[in-house]
């Protein structure tokens, strides 16, 4: 199957929108396991063509999928258990820890990395010291320093010291570790720690294993390590579903709404991405950017994509979280396993365009209460 043509999303969005007031699923939560949707069409959904998605999905390298609606399970696909690599979801992950400390008072945004006493190897430069947190975690400091580990934009970086703080988005990995490094710093806490005691335990992770996480990173080159995670997919989706419910987990606040609906908030719109390709994805990718979550940036637009955000990550992760279903998307590429047979060696990835097409087939075997 071949990646759908942005033209054919917006047509497939279009089309839905007159579909999504429909029916509304109930909310539930999984307790030590997920209830699985036996029958879709219950809750709206084309149970022939989520078969079709599967045996496209199986011609990909998707290690594993979860897509969950009304907190409940409607699509599964691969080994649900594994822990895998996280890749770039970390950081969004990162920016959902951040609001319990931020509302105690022990990380105030506004405070600037110079009033911290945050730096690296050979220092930072004056303007760079006035880059605040909320700078850092929006990806708009300015601080274009080498990060510890690639996977980033540096290479299109402006020139050091050339740009104010929060004048300018680029995603730079600098800025990421560096916002991991302030969250230690300023909560006396690992992110390991924090990330088993406020999100794992509360949500009840299935598989979490605190043994797993390590930070990586060439220390030679800055001081601030990568803080990458892994998780399973099924537990990737209990974390989206958090966010779906605004940080109530089950009549628990885990989260506060309002950082919720701060962190996933747009901040960086569509056209004022950095660099400049990033612009030019089309339609059927218009993420802008929040606090460390991509936000969907596309004014006056209808259908199942409004209000939408998601944590992405190189080779395929995503945790994708779609409102207007009342649906969590989980998918991973164990981007560490052995190339499959057959691939000339490449390395396991779903590219962008192909996960969009996955999303886009997904969204229109939504058929509300026309369902044959």
């Amino acid at each position: 199957m071949d990646s759908m043509p942005p033209r054919r999303v917006a047509l497939a969005c279009l089309l839905l929108a007159a579909l999504l007031p429909a029916q509304t699923p109930p909310r539930v939560f999984p307790g030590k396991s997920w209830e699985r949707i036996e029958k879709p069409e219950a809750v709206g959904f084309s149970s022939a063509r989520l078969e079709a998605l599967r045996g496209w999905v199986k011609s990909l390298d998707t290690t594993a999928m979860m897509v969950v609606v009304g907190g409940r399970s409607l699509f599964q696909y691969g080994d649900l258990t594994h822990l895998s690599y996280l890749a770039s979801v970390r950081k969004s992950v990162l920016a959902t820890l951040y609001g319990k400390y931020v509302e105690e008072g022990k990380i105030d945004l506004s405070k600037t990395l110079g009033e911290i006493g945050l730096t690296d190897h050979g220092g930072l430069l004056p303007i760079e010291k006035q880059a605040t947190i909320e700078h850092v975690i929006t990806a708009r400091s300015g601080i274009y320093h080498p990060a510890s580990n690639p996977g980033d934009d540096t290479s299109s970086a402006p020139p050091r010291g050339s740009q104010r703080p929060g004048r300018y988005y680029l995603y730079n990995n600098w800025d990421f570790n560096a916002a991991g490094a302030v969250f230690e710093k300023l909560t006396g806490r690992d992110i390991y720690d924090a990330l088993e005691s406020d999100l794992a335990r509360p949500i009840g992770m299935q598989d979490f294993d605190r043994s797993k996480q390590k930070k990586t990173g060439d220390l030679k080159v800055s001081m601030h390590p990568a803080y990458h995670m892994w998780l399973s997919v099924r537990d990737m989706a209990r974390l989206g579903l958090l966010m779906l419910r605004e940080g109530n987990w089950n009549g628990r606040q885990v989260v506060s709404k309002e950082w919720v609906r701060r962190i996933t908030s747009l901040v960086t719109p569509f056209n004022e991405m950095n660099p400049p390709h990033r612009r030019a994805l089309g339609t059927s990718r218009r993420w802008g950017y929040g606090y460390m979550w991509w936000v969907w940036d596309a004014p006056n637009s209808q259908g199942p994509f409004v209000g939408a955000y998601t944590g992405i990550g190189a080779g395929g992760q995503y945790i994708t979280v779609l409102p207007q279903l009342d649906m969590v998307v989980a998918h991973k590429v164990d981007i560490q396993q052995p190339p499959a047979v057959g691939t000339s060696k490449r390395p396991r990835t779903v590219t962008s365009d192909q996960y969009y097409a996955i999303l886009s087939v997904l969204v229109a075997s939504y058929c509300g209460a026309n369902c044959p």
